[in-house]
């Protein structure tokens, strides 16, 4: 091809013009892929597909590159051809590494030094800009050796280029927590198995270096080793801290003072302590730049549901607040909402170092709520190193990040957006912390501790000095009650005053800045809450957020799991009840009842029993009822081995476990072990704690769930002694506002950020430098969690199967055809090996025939719950009617009768219509004929994102996943007589034991649950709590009896498991189980108000039914001391 009139000058030309279309024409028939080829004009430059149009005005407008190879896009059209060629099903992996560099270097500013061809294809449109530049020129070398690697095949011939294949393999290594060694030894055989002439890297480190061209950085920025400045900006060449003059460098004691300086000439010093800083910016403009995520953004404002149901962050209050207060920001919805969380960890993993490493995670709340609380969104900001906790010096390490989040609200940064291709000023704000108590006090400087220790109430905190048990209780709970409630008067249940005040208002950012104004704050005062004004303050909209820190609920619930599980069964050491805490009922003039009396002997005392305490008796059934708990796959951990019954208690708890105990287990074991008007109330709390973690909420509901948790924490004061009533405990108070003004607590809770922390934790491979191994580590992590949006084909961190994964995999089946119908869900363990002799494995599926009675339950359900047979049921109904006029038959009989006959009875009407040329449909045809009674059986099955198990199959495991319960519309008949059935839903519950899949002539295949049904009359029945308990020795629809339906579609069944308790023999709890990650549901679960506020508590403090005395005293028990402020935190 002649190329002479590129060369010329005027682009308007006729020669011009014609050579241009020439090419267009000629490269368009050899390479063109979906009607578009690589643009080789100065804006694209070969990396951006483009229509015949847009190439020709490109062409024209900017020129072609700098040194343009005119045989790049004829090497194209052979890959092209090449892979056209190819069966589809055979490319398995399909990376889309042009469309990473694009989304990773888009929109730099380029420096002058490199070529402009270059500048032009990534700079277009940034004229004007004030922007710095944004990559050196090192990056920029880097950048140009990953254009390269993208275009340079990983041998002759290969379809794969080489960075596509480096990304894919550190993709895998990482993904799969492969060694650096191991994955060296794997690229050595590799690189010896490929062709020669393979540009594959032969070790770990080489991988690195191409990788990390790819990622983000970080700083490392030197501080005081007392935690008293950061040696930054000005400050950067100092040797010596301008606070306390300590040196900025580790010193070697051992030397001699006159040698310092000559050995620090000879040995690079090394800093005493290092903040890294992992810039906020550029990760937050690498969100848009994706073409992956940029649209997710803002999910928020254009896909989110606004119905006035409380779902996502972005319907609470504090967020509507912020948008009204600032409209310009919330005008584009690009504009980022973010939460911030920190808190230590011991990054040693053992308890024998005392190490406490503390990062600040930034936490995007733009995206949806499937994505927005999971790890691969996560930005780590700050890496604050140990050995000690900051404490309130925090601030010091925070500068760096709060100057980012200064300069994102002020005027905000450049940055492209992919999904919409065009440049904007992206802002953002930060809405919240999310912390535990101790870190809360940290970032905000208001103490959790002492007298005003709540940081809701503020200098409003009701608190009361208890002087035996030396430390401070939080009552007055009564001040929420409505006014014209009872116990505002009730004196003798209570602290023996009225109570009249009013709730106290939460306190907001400028309250406290104004108090601040007037007191002076004096670092490490303890008569004072408020011990500094976080720097949180600098930022201009923080003192008018709603929310500004969070109440933790995971911390919250476990310590109130703690606090009530230790009272009850008075745990050593964990009870609130002891003889300190009932020696201040006695000088409070209180409960009289449960005063210390004296003892037998001179020397003790005695504590009369409370009503809040068990007996012997009833803590060994109580532990019993933990002991046998099976739970459902996916739930928790098995509780049952950390319960000791012998010693009467439960060791190894972790937070999630007191979560599931607190809200499932409790209130089941806790029935039948106290007096009712105590147990309904701690059910009671358990059940608030439960509504709190529902995932949609309406305001309506929280406003009586707010009044409803008043009287709880009321009855509870009129049960437990004052010393029960930690801080902890008042702060359940709160939790019901904070939902209205955050949104639910799944998006401000720290079990996710706990999670996150333990990930960071694995990162430490050099002991030495913990956090330098967790900032490497991070590092390559996050630019891979990058790449992996790129590549198809492989399993990512986006698209791994969940284990409860219902999704059907075609190729399991031995024959497919075009109108094949197949079931929904999975079977478990259905791909078949051939099995050795000698390997004793459960064969998980299996043949079997069904006898002719089951054959027809079976068929008869599928035909009943099928809607094409509904107007064949109504026919053969008014058939039974009319056949049956003299004497006429009851509707009983009718459909006795019709359960009876019909599948026969449609078998020869569908013949019928057949031989007289009726149209009708291949299922109705097929389902007349009947299922073939040979069937398959599994022992598993997933389905609707459910595990389920047969009652055989779980026999020997610690895991329940037969339990099966489904609604069904029934009609009830008070007689064989009876012409006016009352017609309702009812739940009936089951357990599975078989596993059925019919096969009708292979066109329609079902897959059944066969169960043992519980009789839905004398085998449920409710108890006193409001418990559903089932008798399985009770049974109905047993599948004896022709007329039986003992099966269910797969699909209908959802899951349950049941508690035993032998307290009542026979019977069985039910609890229900929720699909775990389905954020479209979560009702509001309605407090039971009957059973709350309607006992009096007057003069039954002590227990009266049982012969039990009390606890003795003696004189080492008067004395004893606990720290009961540390086992609160």
């Amino acid at each position: 091809m002649d190329t002479t009139w590129v060369n010329s000058k005027e682009t308007s030309s006729p020669d011009y013009i014609e050579g241009i279309l020439n090419f267009v024409n000629f490269t368009f028939e050899k390479s063109a892929k979906a009607g578009k080829i690589l643009c080789p004009c100065r804006k694209c430059a070969n990396l951006i597909w483009c229509s015949k149009e847009e190439v020709v005005d490109h062409l024209v407008e900017k020129g072609f590159l700098k040194n343009y190879n005119w045989t790049s896009h004829e090497k194209d059209s052979a890959v092209v051809n090449s892979s056209e060629n190819r069966n589809e099903e055979d490319i398995a992996f399909n990376h889309d590494m042009r469309g990473l560099l694009q989304d990773a270097f888009a929109g730099v500013n380029m420096e002058d030094s490199i070529p402009n061809e270059v500048v032009d294809s990534f700079n277009s449109g940034r004229e004007g800009s004030n922007q710095e530049p944004s990559m050196s020129e090192n990056d920029m070398g880097g950048f140009f050796n990953l254009l390269k690697d993208a275009g340079q095949k990983l041998y002759p011939n290969c379809e794969e280029n080489k960075l596509a294949a480096v990304v894919h393999l550190f993709h895998l290594k990482c993904l799969n927590g492969w060694s650096n060694k191991s994955f060296t030894q794997l690229l050595e055989y590799l690189s010896f198995l490929l062709p020669e002439g393979n540009v594959l890297p032969k070790s770990y480190s080489e991988t690195k270096k191409i990788i990390r061209s790819l990622g983000l950085s970080y700083e490392k920025i030197h501080a005081c080793p007392n935690d008293c400045m950061l040696f930054w900006k000005d400050k950067a060449n100092d040797d010596f801290c301008s606070e306390c003059g300590a040196s900025r460098w580790i010193v070697n004691t051992n030397i001699e003072e006159d040698s310092i300086d000559c050995t620090m000439k000879k040995k690079k010093p090394k800093a005493a302590k290092i903040l890294r800083w992992f810039p906020l910016i550029p990760r937050l403009q690498r969100l848009y730049m994706s073409s992956k995520t940029a649209s997710l953004m803002r999910w928020h404002d254009e896909e989110r549901t606004k119905d006035g149901l409380i779902r996502h962050p972005a319907d609470s209050l504090a967020w509507k607040h912020f948008d009204e207060k600032y409209p310009d920001f919330a005008a584009d919805p690009r504009n980022l909402r973010l939460g911030l969380a920190s808190d230590g960890f011991n990054p040693f993993k053992s308890m024998n170092v005392t190490y406490s490493t503390w990062p600040v995670i930034l936490i995007p709340y733009n995206l949806p709520p499937w994505l927005c609380m999971k790890q691969p969104n996560f930005i780590l900001s700050l890496l604050i190193p140990g050995p000690k906790s900051p404490g309130n010096k925090i601030d010091i390490y925070m500068q760096p990040l709060i100057e980012e989040l200064q300069q994102l609200w002020d005027t905000g940064i450049e940055t492209f957006d992919a999904s919409k291709g065009e440049r904007f000023q992206l802002r953002a704000a930060l809405l919240w912390t999310i912390n535990d108590s101790p870190a809360r006090a940290m970032l905000s400087g208001w103490s959790t501790r002492g007298e005003k220790a709540c940081p809701c109430c503020g200098y409003n905190t009701e608190s009361m000095w208890l002087y035996h048990s030396r430390k401070y209780c939080y009552m007055g709970h009564r001040r929420w009650l409505d006014r014209r409630h009872r116990y505002r008067h009730d004196k003798k249940s209570f602290d023996g005053n009225k109570e009249l005040r009013m709730p106290p208002g939460r306190i907001s950012g400028s309250e406290i800045l104004s108090h601040a104004d007037d007191v002076n704050i004096v670092e490490g005062e303890s008569s004072q809450p408020l011990k500094k004004i976080s720097i949180f303050f600098t930022l201009p909209y923080w003192q008018h957020n709603l929310l500004p820190h969070n109440v933790d609920m995971m911390h919250t619930e476990k310590n109130v799991f703690d606090n009530t599980y230790g009272t009850i069964t008075d745990q050593d050491g964990k009870t609130k009840d002891n003889y300190k805490a009932r020696c201040d009922l006695q000088d409070m003039g209180l409960r009289a009842d449960l005063h210390p009396k004296p003892g037998s002997s001179n020397n003790s005392k005695l504590l009369p029993k409370a009503c809040y305490q068990m007996t012997a008796k009833e803590k060994d059934a109580f532990f019993k009822v933990l002991k046998d708990i099976k739970l459902p796959d996916e739930y928790s951990c098995n509780i049952s081995r950390c319960v000791q019954v012998k010693q009467r208690k439960i060791i190894g708890l972790k937070s999630y476990d007191c979560h599931i105990l607190m809200e499932e287990l409790l209130p089941v074991a806790i029935r039948g072990s106290l007096p009712k008007r105590v147990a309904s109330i701690i059910i009671e709390l358990c059940h608030l704690f439960k509504c709190l973690c529902a995932k949609v909420f309406k305001e309506s509901d929280l406003d009586e769930l707010k009044s409803q948790s008043a009287i709880i924490l009321c009855e509870m004061e009129k049960i437990f002694p004052p010393s029960f009533f930690t801080v902890m405990v008042h702060l359940i108070m709160h939790l019901v506002e904070e939902v209205k003004l955050g949104g639910p607590v799944a998006y401000r809770w720290m079990y996710p950020i706990e999670r996150f922390l333990l990930t960071l934790k694995n990162y430490v491979s050099n002991k030495a430098h913990p956090e330098g191994s967790i900032a490497e580590a991070y590092l390559s992590n996050e630019c891979l969690t990058f790449c992996s949006r790129y590549l198809e084909g492989v399993e990512t961190r986006f698209n791994r199967p969940l284990r409860n994964d219902d999704e059907d995999d075609r190729e399991h089946f031995n024959e497919v055809e075009e109108n094949l119908i197949t079931p929904l869900g999975r079977p478990l363990g259905r791909a078949q090996i051939p099995m050795v002799v000698n390997l004793k494995k459960r064969k998980r599926v299996r043949r079997i025939k069904l006898d002719s009675q089951s054959l027809l339950q079976a068929h008869r359900y599928i035909l009943f719950n099928t809607h094409e047979v509904t107007p064949f049921i109504e026919q053969h109904k008014d058939f039974l009617k009319k056949q049956h006029r003299s004497p006429r038959l009851s509707q009983f009989e009718i459909e006795r009768r019709h359960s009876l006959t019909f599948h026969e009875w449609f078998r020869d009407r569908v013949t019928r219509m057949e031989q007289q040329g009726c149209v009708i449909s291949e299922k109705i045809k097929w389902l007349s004929k009947g299922p073939s009674d040979v069937a398959l059986t599994y022992s598993g099955y997933l389905v609707n994102g459910l595990r389920f198990h047969t009652k055989t199959h779980e026999k020997n495991l610690k895991t329940q996943n037969s339990g099966v319960a489904v609604i069904s519309n029934t009609r009830s008949y008070s007689s064989r007589k009876d012409n006016q059935p009352v017609e309702g839903e009812i739940n009936f519950y089951g357990v599975l034991q078989q596993i059925i899949k019919l096969n009708y002539s292979g066109f329609y295949k079902v897959v059944l649950f066969k169960c043992d049904w519980a009789d839905t009359q004398r085998g449920c029945k409710k108890d006193e709590f409001g418990f559903t308990l089932v008798n399985f020795n009770r049974l109905s629809h047993t599948g004896s009896n022709p007329s039986d339906d003992p099966y269910i579609f797969a699909s209908q069944a959802s899951k349950v498991f049941y508690i035993e308790d032998a307290r009542e023999k026979d019977w069985q709890v039910v609890k229900h189980v929720k699909v775990r990650g389905a954020f479209d549901l979560g009702e509001v679960i309605p407090i039971r108000e009957d059973e709350v506020g309607g006992t009096d508590m007057a003069s039954t403090w002590v227990r009266r039914d049982t012969e039990e005395e009390g606890i003795i005293v003696t004189l080492d028990m008067e004395v004893q001391n606990y720290d009961d402020e540390e086992i609160d935190d």
